[in-house]
């Protein structure tokens, strides 16, 4: 059986990452396990999160997804098994930002949580632009050579800064982001597509685009007149409202039918074959709404389908 696993740095992951961000907000512990059973034992091994998952929810105040993760991993005892990325920088509340301490600080709490010495791929979540990109690499490089981080990595980040901090690493050689999670999908090309893109490829990073179901819109449940009840309703719905869409959701509709696949993992195999992208990410509040995200590892559209949905996603 062929090896379906790709690259980021030293790391082997799974073709679709599973996003940790519903943990401990819109599926609760019991919801959380099974869904992360289930994805384990279908061969899953690539699991993100964030120290600032779910700050925003009343009555949370960040570390839930992380401290649930920890259980899991606790109650199961897979922790080798399974390639971890967090995120440091949101606050959760505060202090933000990537200074020296913040990140220090930030990879003890995550770890605490968690339940493990080390952490796979490290985020900056988001950048800092007070602070220079020596000093937050180079504690970064820190945290790789004490063994409590593998790979680093790099989410919300402009072009400039993004060049600035690999040519440091390469420059200094320290520790050197291996990916990027860039907001990318079918209906948000221009967040990611250009110059970030292009610094990307030249640093051969690996892209883990995050939003990539667009808040659950290019899994076709929205379509005109349809109520969903879910957390995301309002910012999937305005894709309806745009000219690109609709246009986007019928060619889905097309290739799905090619392929008696969901619509969900036709717009995670566009993604996937994307230049840079090794592993679209993408959560689960239920068990059921694993198998269409998973089905990305199997599923390979030709060139012309590839073709039809990035027109009509221009």
């Amino acid at each position: 059986m062929a090896d379906i696993h790709q690259k980021i740095g030293t790391l082997s992951v799974h073709p679709l990452a599973l996003g940790g961000n519903v943990f401990g907000w819109t599926a609760d512990e019991a919801e959380s396990f099974a869904v992360l059973d289930a994805y384990a034992a279908a061969g899953g091994n690539f699991i993100d999160t964030a120290d600032v998952y779910s700050a925003w929810v009343p009555g949370n105040s960040g570390g839930e997804s992380e401290t649930v993760i920890g259980k899991w991993f606790a109650s199961r005892g897979n922790r080798a098994d399974i390639v971890l990325a967090t995120k440091v920088g949101a606050g959760i509340p505060d202090p933000r930002g990537l200074s020296s301490t913040v990140i220090k600080t930030g990879v003890e709490d995550s770890l605490r949580r968690l339940g493990t010495d080390y952490i796979d791929l490290y985020y900056t979540h988001y950048d800092d632009p007070s602070v220079p990109v020596e000093e937050f690499i180079s504690t970064l490089d820190a945290l790789v050579k004490e063994g409590k981080v593998r790979e680093i990595a790099a989410s919300n980040i402009t072009p400039e800064r993004l060049a600035e901090a690999l040519e440091f690493s390469d420059a200094a050689g320290l520790a050197k982001y291996a990916a990027i999670q860039p907001h990318y999908n079918l209906v948000s090309r221009d967040t990611y597509e250009g110059e970030l893109a292009k610094v990307a490829a030249k640093h051969g990073l690996a892209a883990v685009p995050y939003w990539a179901l667009a808040s659950g819109f290019l899994t076709g449940k929205y379509r005109p007149g349809t109520a969903v009840d879910s957390q995301r309703a309002e910012k999937a719905g305005k894709y309806l409202a745009s000219e690109r869409g609709p246009r986007v959701l019928a060619a889905l509709d097309e290739v799905a039918a090619a392929h008696d696949a969901e619509i969900a993992t036709v717009a995670l195999a566009w993604l996937a074959a994307r230049p840079t992208v090794v592993s679209p990410l993408a959560s689960a509040r239920t068990v059921e709404q694993l198998p269409a995200l998973l089905a990305v590892a199997d599923l390979k559209l030709t060139e012309a389908e590839l073709a039809r949905l990035t027109e009509a996603s221009a």
